[in-house]
């Protein structure tokens, strides 16, 4: 986790610079709750998503792929960044046959607030 200024920071929600875009990544529900979901920015940045934790990423405009995983399961996501632009996905816990899987979701900038004003920001790596 990241300290609680860092946390309180990312929750204002600030524009990223004209040359820049952000991007929130996070995780809520209690579904599978004791497995953390790995999640990767291809192309560079790490994490793993407890239950109510979430990223946020600063970078140059274009399309950005989300991957996840959670055990052997994986899923990918893409989305479209402009400068200025802020977006926010969903990395959920998805119930498979025999062994939960993960889902990368985009969702509106209203959905995604309300999920990190509730959730701790992790570090990236």
């Amino acid at each position: 986790m990241l300290s609680p200024q860092e946390d309180q920071e990312a929750k204002r929600f600030d524009q990223p610079a004209p040359d820049k875009g952000a991007l929130y990544v996070y995780r809520t529900g209690w579904m599978a709750s004791a497995r953390a979901i790995d999640v990767a920015i291809v192309g560079g940045a790490t994490a793993e998503l407890a239950t109510n934790t979430y990223l946020r990423l600063e970078g140059p405009p274009g399309s950005v792929e989300i991957d996840c995983k959670i055990g052997d399961k994986t899923d990918a996501g893409q989305v479209q960044i402009t400068d200025g632009q802020t977006r926010y996905v969903e990395v959920s816990v998805k119930i498979g046959l025999w062994t939960p899987g993960c889902q990368v979701t985009e969702v509106s900038p209203d959905q995604g607030q309300a999920a990190v004003l509730a959730s701790r920001r992790v570090a990236v790596q």
